[in-house]
């Protein structure tokens, strides 16, 4: 059996940071095949790699498995910019071979029209004052780091992990309320532009909703929630998040079949999104 999908969408990878889950977004596409990868902005963090950033050789895996993807299963990626990479300006727009660098696009389907953008465009606070959106980064940043030393002493407590940005994200009122309001500006976009729906990233908040009549399609992020927006060949969207794959058992087909890697489908399970099997839990770096 094959997991086999029309088009999966990813965002705010984030790489050259500490955060970036790049590992596992490459073990996660791996597992999947596809006739269009969108990534929605927001994948190379540029803001970082000017400060306290570093690129490594998994980062550079990360492209490795798209230019596989493109010349094994032909699949079209687009490369829409976000805030974080918005070096991207300097060359857009640009396509070579199957491979497309936009700002934004225009996604039909079944009959369906979806409007994709990365979502900064929509923030006043990213696009208008831009010495507070980096301000917010630096916050956000130390979040990251406080968040890995909260889990390094849960985990050796033998408790699951704990997102401690998305737990303030869901406290703070201001920040409940700015995230409902992006979500419904986002909406009110996407019906002025005469879509069915638009798909974004931007906020690190994964959802698949409806809003006055708008499909509200949210990739998440691959710093924390690891998920993906994936829509099969009749037209249906979903969520599938890495923590809910079965990754043990790919390991053991691995063993009986080398070519497993490009050709099993990974059954989903639904588990707690908590987990404790968090592979950046080693003593942490109190270096900032």
């Amino acid at each position: 059996m094959k997991t086999s999908y029309k088009t999966i969408v990813i965002s705010d990878v984030h790489l050259g940071t500490k955060g970036s889950k790049a590992k596992e977004i490459v073990r996660f596409l791996k597992q999947y095949r596809c006739e269009n990868l969108i990534l929605n902005g927001d994948i190379i963090d540029g803001w970082q790699l000017k400060k306290s950033g570093s690129w490594k050789r998994k980062h550079t895996r990360f492209f490795n498995r798209i230019l596989k993807m493109i010349d094994n299963h032909q699949t079209n990626v687009f490369y829409l910019r976000g805030n974080h990479d918005d070096f991207l300006d300097q060359i857009l727009p640009l396509q070579i071979g199957k491979l497309s660098i936009l700002t934004d696009m225009t996604y039909e389907s079944q009959g369906k029209k979806y409007f994709i953008t990365h979502g900064d465009v929509f923030d006043s606070i990213t696009t208008n004052l831009r010495w507070i959106a980096y301000l917010g980064d630096m916050g956000y940043t130390f979040l990251l780091w406080l968040n890995r030393i909260v889990n390094y002493y849960r985990f050796k407590s033998g408790l699951p992990y704990f997102s401690l940005s998305q737990y303030i994200k869901g406290k703070v009122k201001k920040a409940v309320s700015y995230i409902d309001d992006y979500e419904t500006e986002l909406a009110k976009m996407a019906k002025a532009k005469g879509c069915d729906g638009i798909i974004c990233g931007h906020i690190h908040k994964a959802e698949n909703r409806m809003i006055d009549g708008i499909h509200y399609l949210n990739s998440g992020d691959w710093v924390e929630t690891m998920s993906a927006l994936a829509e099969d060949h009749e037209g249906n969207w979903q969520l599938i998040y890495y923590r809910e794959i079965e990754f043990p058992k790919v390991r053991v087909l691995e063993q009986k079949n080398p070519s497993v890697e490009e050709t099993s489908v990974l059954p989903l399970r639904q588990v707690s999104f908590d987990s404790r099997n968090h592979e950046d839990l080693n003593p942490p770096s109190f270096r900032f």
